[in-house]
């Protein structure tokens, strides 16, 4: 009975993790995948041998697999050659900076730090947006992203809270909040929309447990600037949370429909 009780546990976060590979994948083998898991479960437990081991190995397995079946996915449909081309574009702009601006001066670890940020972050959106099938789904995820990039940006080059270097170490703690939660939340959009709340709680907070060590002086550039500056990412992180909650609405599930329609039909004239 224990060991059922136990069985039924590891199916259902099996069951989880087989969400984060493609729909189509899904929907093709995700059932199948997990009754062999359930399967070999009782088989193991029938045979007196551990489940752990196994569990673990699954997992491990079955993860790798979805990131190669996402990669491949995302390869197939040239969106990595398109986020290539639109971060090259983007790093033109500091090139020329360079080329003919006074006192602009970029050197190679900027160049590869920034092209870092901008690539990680539109194969962020990539992956994360092509599970929701709405546009209200793919804007808060586009919002959420840009939020991110942009903290860690401005944390990198000049630090949100001046030269504090641990009080600035915990805007990644918000970040930490956001992509855990999100994994948690298996990406669909009510419990997105919590996580993004969640995020904005923390974002919120770092500055005020900041201010428990941090002098109102050392709020470089002020104290009243740092608080406007977070505000904005608060802002933006609600912003979020309110579009995941619309994409959960039945309506935008009929808008989403309607959007993977359009696109089955120009990939049929393609």
């Amino acid at each position: 009975m224990a060991d059922e009780h136990i069985i039924a546990r590891y199916r259902h976060w099996y069951r989880k993790l087989l969400r984060f590979y493609s729909r189509p994948y899904r929907e093709r083998f995700a059932e199948s995948m997990e009754q062999t898991f359930n399967d070999v479960c009782r088989e193991q437990a029938k045979a007196g041998k551990g489940l752990v081991g196994f569990v673990l190995w699954a997992f491990a397995e079955t993860s790798l697999g979805i990131i190669r079946e996402n990669l491949m996915s995302i390869i197939m449909q040239k969106s990595i050659v398109r986020i290539a081309m639109v971060v090259g574009l983007v790093l033109l702009l500091p090139l020329l900076g360079n080329l003919f601006v006074d006192g602009f001066n970029w050197d190679l670890a900027d160049f590869i730090i920034w092209g870092i940020l901008l690539f990680g972050t539109g194969l962020t959106f990539e992956l994360i947006a092509r599970k929701g099938g709405t546009l209200a789904y793919r804007a808060a995820v586009g919002v959420a992203c840009l939020a991110g990039f942009l903290l860690v940006w401005i944390n990198a080059a000049v630090g949100i809270i001046g030269d504090e270097e641990l009080a600035n170490a915990m805007y990644l703690g918000v970040l930490a909040v956001g992509f855990v939660g999100a994994f948690i939340a298996g990406f669909q959009p009510r419990g997105m929309s919590r996580v993004l709340i969640a995020t904005a709680v923390a974002q919120a907070l770092v500055p005020l447990i900041a201010m428990t060590w941090v002098p109102e002086n050392r709020f470089s550039p002020g104290f009243v600037p740092v608080m406007g500056l977070n505000a904005v990412f608060v802002a933006a992180w609600i912003v979020s949370a309110i579009l995941f909650r619309y994409a959960a609405e039945p309506w935008s599930r009929i808008e989403g429909q309607e959007l993977g329609r359009g696109e089955s039909r120009e990939v049929a004239a393609e």
